[in-house]
């Protein structure tokens, strides 16, 4: 049996492993090779789709924008919110702000990723998904009892896969972290006790990174659908066979699977997609058709006005709006490739970015609650160094002074 596991740039963050995310590269295996971030990016948004230039390996150039330690500022009464488990991530408020739902690798027969649910105020954690195969990227309903969640647990070879990714992790070398796109990712959605499943993607290819609209009308979602519902040309084969993330899109449907739309058409990476509160707005990473670097990119809802918000060349990723609409919190390794902090930007990219974190440590995959007074994010700001998720209280208001708005 043969897995193919995908190339991650930067994810071998300083010989630690951790989470990449929905902006989805996170509840993945561990594979052998993993390139340095490219470090240097030649523009080019020609097109209405867009795309980010290629890369190349030279230094990368210094970083602009606000790179002073705000974390003080901006983050009070930090908390390890997830202890349970090797590790966690990926977690997202239900609409009232009491819940969270999240990913967490646990001991057992599986060693990927299962999905839980988890009450702020009691504590109380349920678990979610089947406990077969692969899952990430979860989401709770807003307004009915349920959920939704990526999952390959009615692949044929399922179990084994989890047994040879636990005889591979027996073994004494080092593998760097990565993401197998597996072609056997769909979204399901059940209920919040993980019963009544349903398949709502169901075609061939990763189906993953799905979220609802603020009134559970909608779903977003990455999909490499289309390179599987075609002939490939030997060139597309080869591109395909090396990286198959390159035909990853972004696509919108009703809450029950139906009317499927594709939003974009760029080669490269699309992931990650998220609405912002109103419902107007998406908010996405683009990786360069080359893999090696990531930058933040917003849309209407409908596919149109496609712009990019960064342009440092490097991983920015994981972007989540504010729910006011007036910026957005994002991932970037721009101050070194091992180094990945959180940084705000204003919605129009009218300002340059602003840096949250200082604390030693990776910190990825940010997104605030429902009235924005908190934040949760994956950090490996633990004793141990594992990846696991903390949330803090969000200061909006020293935030907007660092932005420049008022």
């Amino acid at each position: 049996m043969k897995i193919h596991y995908i190339k991650v740039p930067t994810i071998l963050l300083a010989g630690l492993l951790v989470l990449a995310g929905c902006d989805d590269m996170s509840s993945g295996q561990l594979a052998d090779d993993v390139p340095q971030t490219a470090a240097s990016q030649e523009q080019n948004t020609g097109g209405v789709d867009g795309t980010s230039g290629a890369t190349d390996s030279n230094q990368p150039p210094a970083p602009t924008g606000n790179m002073e330690e705000n974390e003080a500022q901006l983050l009070s009464n930090t908390i390890q919110l997830i202890s349970d488990g090797h590790r966690s991530g990926e977690g997202y408020f239900s609409s009232d702000g009491s819940r969270l739902i999240y990913q967490s690798e646990e001991s057992g027969s599986n060693p990927f990723y299962r999905i839980y649910i988890r009450d702020l105020r009691t504590g109380a954690t349920s678990a979610v998904s089947p406990g077969v195969g692969l899952t990430t990227c979860a989401w709770i309903h807003p307004t009915l009892d349920r959920v939704i969640f990526a999952s390959t647990h009615e692949d044929p070879d399922a179990l084994a896969k989890q047994a040879e990714e636990i005889a591979l992790r027996k073994k004494p070398q080092e593998r760097a972290y990565a993401w197998d796109y597996d072609r056997h990712y769909d979204i399901y959605e059940g209920n919040s006790q993980g019963g009544e499943l349903v398949n709502l993607t169901n075609a061939p290819g990763y189906d993953a990174e799905g979220s609802y609209s603020s009134d559970g009308s909608k779903i977003l979602f990455a999909s490499n659908r289309e390179a599987y519902q075609r002939n490939l040309s030997t060139a597309e084969q080869k591109l395909f066979d090396d990286d198959s993330s390159y035909f990853m899109d972004l696509y919108i449907m009703n809450a029950d699977g139906s009317d499927v739309q594709q939003l974009t058409f760029s080669p490269g990476y699309d992931g990650g997609p998220f609405f912002s509160a109103d419902d107007q707005k998406i908010v996405w990473r683009r990786f360069n058709p080359d893999g090696n670097s990531a930058e933040i990119w917003t849309m209407n809802v409908d596919g149109s006005n496609q712009r990019q918000l960064t342009a440092e060349a490097m991983v920015s990723w994981g972007p989540y709006f504010h729910p006011s609409g007036d910026y957005i919190i994002f991932s970037s390794n721009v101050l070194g490739h091992a180094n990945f902090e959180l940084f705000v930007i204003d919605t129009e990219g009218q300002h340059e970015p602003v840096r949250v974190t200082n604390t030693e440590g990776t910190d990825i995959l940010p997104v605030f609650s429902p009235d924005g007074s908190q934040l949760a994010w994956s950090s490996t700001r633990t004793p141990d160094g594992t990846s696991q998720i903390f949330m803090a209280d969000w200061n909006d208001q020293i935030a907007r002074e660092l932005l420049g708005l008022h």
